[in-house]
């Protein structure tokens, strides 16, 4: 039988969205998850869409609920970021929502939660993406996060096997307990760093292979593979599932 998981104390959290300036405070504690709302100043702008195949603003617009465009469908998706403390999670939502890296990203507490729009074909997909924290005391709110996800991105550093055995243990996890519908990727992240590289490209394509998994060695500091591995996850489940 698995441990009770214990009360924590109520730790605030400012989360980012992508709709300017615009921020949530959350929660965690013995009661869950407590997210209170609150608008920016620019509250109303649109958030930048990150497109495969260029969005125009006429196609943009379809996400106001007063006059979507006549045939664009439009969807929320929640994903998860999964992964050992300091492997680039927040880096990699971070370059995806806001186009931004910092070189010294602080950790994450709990979780934060970002958003993005994006366009695949005639439907406008509105990301809702957890960023999680990766220090083990955070290990027992995960559930919170993965449970109804459509999709999760499990995150490892190339320059650290550890994390490799950690982002294995992470799918084992989601396969068990998540929906079994989901759609997971493995990210290798800080591939700009392949001279102190210590997981093997090949190693992890094989892994990810055998486990039906989406696989993409990414950079948040050089914003290689990031936008990619986001429009995959999307166009993956809308292929598999006929969700769109």
């Amino acid at each position: 039988m698995a441990p009770p998981i214990l009360p924590l104390p109520l730790i605030p959290l400012w989360l980012e969205g992508s709709r300017g300036g615009g921020k949530a405070a959350a929660g965690v504690g013995g009661s869950g998850l407590r997210i209170t709302a609150r608008s920016g100043a620019e509250g109303n702008e649109d958030p930048p869409c990150v497109c495969g195949r260029f969005c125009s603003m006429a196609n943009r617009g379809a996400t106001r609920p007063n006059g979507p465009n006549a045939g664009n469908k439009i969807c929320q998706f929640k994903l998860v970021l999964l992964g050992e403390s300091a492997v680039g999670k927040s880096s990699l939502v971070l370059r995806f929502v806001k186009g931004q890296f910092h070189e010294f990203q602080e950790s994450t507490i709990g979780a934060a939660f970002l958003t993005q729009t994006v366009c695949l074909d005639d439907t406008t997909v509105k990301f809702e993406i957890w960023d999680t924290a990766g220090q083990e005391r955070y290990h027992s709110l995960a559930p919170m996060y993965y449970r109804g996800a459509q999709a999760a991105i499990v995150v490892y550093d190339i320059t650290n096997e550890e994390s490799f055995a950690r982002a294995k243990n992470w799918v084992k996890e989601l396969q068990r307990q998540a929906s079994p519908n989901i759609v997971i990727a493995l990210a290798g992240n800080k591939a700009d760093l392949a001279n102190k590289r210590a997981v093997d490209f090949q190693e992890a394509q094989a892994y990810a292979d055998d486990n039906s998994l989406l696989f993409m060695e990414t950079s948040a500091k050089t914003s290689m593979n990031v936008n990619e591995v986001f429009m995959a996850i999307g166009e993956n489940w809308k292929d598999a599932q006929n969700f769109f």
